[in-house]
């Protein structure tokens, strides 16, 4: 009776597209030299013995971090007038007095938003008891936004710090938002993948004032993102808002595939163009009756799932590969031997020790270490958490240092 997140994800059917620029020709030999193995078919089979994306001939620089929090009421959803945070964790270059830097937005995807342990082992209790009334009211409680007084958000925008890091030592700024608000909200299918787009440009409208005037809510909201204390960040004239990457996770990954769509770059806010997308296990609403909303052919696309994923299955490829027939810049499909769907974002992942963090991937019988998919897709050894985020690394940080003009 466990409601993993992505479980309603339906098939449909697709025709496989074959579509390659010479571009995306000269992507792809990046993203085999970063990622150090991959197929024909476009599958990582092995994980980089190296640190990942040591072969791009990038040096690594030093990092810092802050953090932003405008409030957990800062913005209400068109339509239904539910609360959104406007909150974001930032990586960027230590010394970013040298030119301008691409900015790449991560976005994360559904899942519990309040980490109350005493509602997760309540539900767990209601499940094993087969008690429909007392499931609902403890997940109310792991889905609620705000959360209730005295519980903590589950911080599911520090999922991805270790992507941020990399990144950032590349030569991004790296923003990665919190949307607990969308998953406590009642919106769903393209909705929610609309809902997750909005949300990047409001995001993107409040870096470009800043980067353009120095002023706006982001000036002075900055602080440490371990101490706390406020911050005065020169990001002001060095940040490169014609030159943005998106990357989401799950359901945020149709919402950045949505919000890249050539149907919705006039919601962009002025000043702002996006340059490359990356869809991470995403789950798409995939008996949508309009393929337009989701069509991406003016900017380079990729999308990753792992063939132990329990949660979206593998239409999570074709859709994105329907989405982007006639993409003129590039499209990239990766399945990824041995990763399940929670372990790209540690906050999701049992290592961590956090509120609803389980491993999803379907175990094989009495084979300890192989795994498969919600779909029975061939037996796969399986990745450990780091290992899972090493290819993640390898395969997004090459993407977008090509696709940003880094590369």
């Amino acid at each position: 009776m466990k409601l993993s997140p992505e479980n309603f994800v339906k098939h449909r059917p697709h025709t496989p597209v074959n579509r390659r620029s010479a571009r995306f020709r000269t992507w792809l030999s990046a993203l085999v030299l970063a990622a150090a193995a991959v197929g024909s078919t476009g599958t990582a089979n092995a994980v980089p013995k190296t640190a990942p994306g040591t072969t791009t001939g990038a040096a690594a620089q030093p990092t810092a971090s802050v953090t932003y929090d405008l409030g957990d009421v800062a913005y209400r959803l068109p339509g239904t007038g539910e609360p959104v945070e406007m909150a974001g964790v930032v990586r960027y270059p230590a010394d970013l007095a040298h030119g301008r830097h691409p900015l790449v937005v991560l976005l994360h995807g559904w899942h519990e938003t309040c980490a109350d342990p005493e509602a997760e082992a309540a539900r767990t209790a209601a499940e094993q008891a087969d008690d429909l009334d007392a499931y609902t009211a403890a997940s109310k409680k792991l889905f609620s936004w705000p959360c209730a007084a005295g519980t903590p958000a589950l911080p599911s925008f520090r999922g991805y710090d270790y992507l941020s890091r990399r990144l950032a030592s590349r030569g991004f700024v790296v923003v990665s938002l919190s949307a607990n608000g969308i998953n406590a909200s009642s919106v769903s299918g393209d909705d929610n993948a609309a809902a997750r787009a909005a949300l990047i440009n409001r995001h993107l409208k409040l870096w470009e004032r800043l980067d353009r005037t120095g002023t706006g809510a982001l000036a002075g909201a900055f602080r440490h993102a371990t101490t706390g204390q406020r911050e005065n960040v020169p990001f002001a004239h060095h940040l490169d808002m014609k030159n943005v990457g998106v990357v989401g996770h799950s359901r945020a990954g149709a919402g950045v595939t949505w919000q890249a769509a050539d149907r919705h770059r006039s919601q962009w806010p002025a000043g702002v163009r996006v340059t490359a997308a990356v869809a991470v296990a995403p789950a798409y609403n995939v008996m949508t009756e309009n393929m337009a909303e989701y069509t991406v052919t003016r900017l380079p696309l990729a999308v990753l799932r792992g063939t132990c994923d329990g949660q979206v299955g593998e239409e999570a490829l074709s859709f994105a590969a329907e989405a982007a027939a006639g993409n003129r810049y590039g499209f990239r499909r990766l399945r990824v031997q041995g990763a399940n769907h929670n372990f790209f974002n540690t906050q999701w992942s049992p290592h961590s020790g956090q509120v609803a963090a389980f491993d999803d991937a379907v175990q094989i019988g009495e084979q300890p270490g192989w795994c498969t998919d919600r779909d029975g897709a061939p037996a796969a050894r399986r990745l450990t958490e780091v290992q899972q985020r090493r290819v993640a690394i390898s395969y997004i940080e090459a993407f977008m240092r090509r696709g940003l003009g880094l590369g």
